[in-house]
């Protein structure tokens, strides 16, 4: 019986932490939540955004997702894509899921990430 998506986890190559926390909070706007120490003994980073959970874990022979993404929900979506771009993430807008708007984005190990929000 579920009930809710608890999180989402992203793969990274080790040693990318640094970059990472620099795009989630700088560039998101997300907030590095910390990682339990047995956890945190493995690398990687956590982020969350109100309920929103992503775990970003290190992956020896890393391969970014290209096509496989969260899709993250977004208030004022064209203001949250200024956002980016005046922070240097590259934004490509992208039509085709009816009554929404949504962009797409990469992180800096470039794993694929989707922001959408309900056409009004």
């Amino acid at each position: 019986m579920l009930v809710a998506v608890d999180h989402v986890q992203l793969a990274a190559p080790p040693g990318t932490e640094d970059r990472l926390r620099e795009f989630y909070t700088g560039v998101l706007g997300m907030e590095e939540i910390p990682k339990p120490p047995v956890l945190a003994a493995r690398g990687g980073c956590w982020f969350a955004a109100g309920p929103v959970q992503l775990h970003l874990g290190v992956e020896a022979e890393f391969h970014p997702a290209r096509k496989a993404h969260p899709g993250l929900r977004v208030r004022d979506i064209e203001a949250y894509a200024r956002r980016l771009e005046e922070r240097g993430a590259e934004v490509v807008w992208d039509g085709n899921l009816p009554g929404h708007k949504r962009f797409y984005s990469e992180d800096p190990v470039g794993n694929r990430l989707e922001f959408l929000e309900p056409a009004a």
